[in-house]
């Protein structure tokens, strides 16, 4: 049984939409039990992503790279986390080296779902029925519960907090004109070039909106730098067009986003970002599913294409074409978009 005010260690996950979604564990654990502390272990990479989390207490980094055993730095990692005195470790990657940590810190009670040989490493292990829980933020929540208990009705969403001060910063570093409505495009995906829906269907969407007089801002890392140069191309070099992918840190991206009008995204972890900034969204599934990660706020919408072969969930088109992203035409995520923003007005 889990206790009031116990210290809670939490073994993040690696990719920046798993990391956003995984605050839903943190504020049911804030809900269900009283005076919790959560730590969490996670990359360097993602503590603009856990400054931004009110639920997380602090972020240790993990001196170890994504897929690296690294059992001596582990080892020392987790004999230095001894003398914190946590309660519980959950774990939400289901690999056999991210148990290693809270065995190695002395964890009494070590929670994850069970996945690769990591039997006696967990002593509180669970199996995953994914009837009950199709959805990851389900099954990062379950984990915060005891074993068999009921999920409530309502999970907390993501809920980023943004500095209102650092904001203003990135909206005088980057913006050019802070007077117009901003459309935020991502057209990234690290999972695969076939998560991402055509340049030319992004650059057609952008200029739908220059011609209303808006701005457009695309974001991505420096591996989207060849598409978001396309896009931009495409737009003929707009003054209101502004290619910041590469250009910013994470943390500015989170901020800049928290500014935008409104976004549209392929299914992607900046997606995830501007779903816990409560952005008006429109994201557009091919060989994903929001049945698995959807959009996380009530003011967003998705496209997804009803093709026979999708959802594929394979990194490039088995068969080539890639109908799923390019049958999806810019009108229809203007008109979904629209649709979005008109309600809010009404609201």
């Amino acid at each position: 049984m889990t206790e009031a005010g116990q210290k809670v260690l939490v073994v993040g996950p690696s990719w920046v939409g798993d990391m956003v979604m995984s605050q839903v564990l943190y504020r049911l654990l804030q809900q269900t039990r009283e005076g919790v502390s959560i730590d969490v272990v996670a990359p360097a990479w993602s503590e603009p992503i856990l400054a931004r989390m009110p639920e997380v207490n602090r972020a240790i980094t993990k001196p170890i790279g994504h897929g690296e055993p690294a059992l001596g730095r582990r080892w020392k990692l987790g004999r230095a986390l001894r003398s914190e005195g946590y309660g519980q470790a959950i774990l939400l990657p289901n690999s056999f080296k991210s148990a290693l940590l809270p065995l190695f810190a002395g964890i009494p009670r070590r929670t994850g779902w069970r996945g690769e040989f990591r039997y006696g490493l967990l002593n509180d292990l669970r199996v995953l029925d994914q009837q009950t829980y199709p959805l990851m933020v389900e099954q990062f929540a379950a984990l915060g519960l005891e074993p068999g208990a009921p999920l409530p009705a309502q999970l907390p969403p993501p809920r980023l907090v943004v500095d209102p001060a650092q904001v203003a910063g990135c909206r005088e570093k980057f913006l050019r004109q802070s007077d117009r409505p901003l459309l935020a495009l991502c057209p990234g995906a690290e999972f695969g070039w076939a998560k991402r829906w055509p340049t030319q269907h992004y650059a057609e969407l952008a200029r739908h909106y220059l011609d209303q007089g808006w701005q457009v801002v695309l974001f991505g890392s420096a591996n989207d730098q060849p598409v978001t140069a396309e896009i931009l191309a495409a737009c003929g070099d707009s003054d209101r067009c502004l290619d910041l992918a590469g250009k910013t840190t994470l943390a500015e991206a989170v901020d800049m986003l928290s500014l935008a009008t409104a976004v549209v995204s392929n299914d992607s972890g900046l997606m995830h970002i501007a779903a816990a900034l409560s952005r008006p969204l429109v994201v557009v599934y091919g060989p994903t599913s929001p049945g698995f990660t959807p959009p996380l706020n009530v003011n967003s919408d998705v496209v997804v294409s009803d093709i026979d072969c999708a959802p594929c969930f394979q990194r490039e088109c088995p068969l080539q074409h890639h109908r799923c992203m390019r049958d999806t035409p810019a009108s229809l995520l203007a008109a979904k978009l629209d649709a979005l923003l008109n309600s809010n007005l009404e609201d």
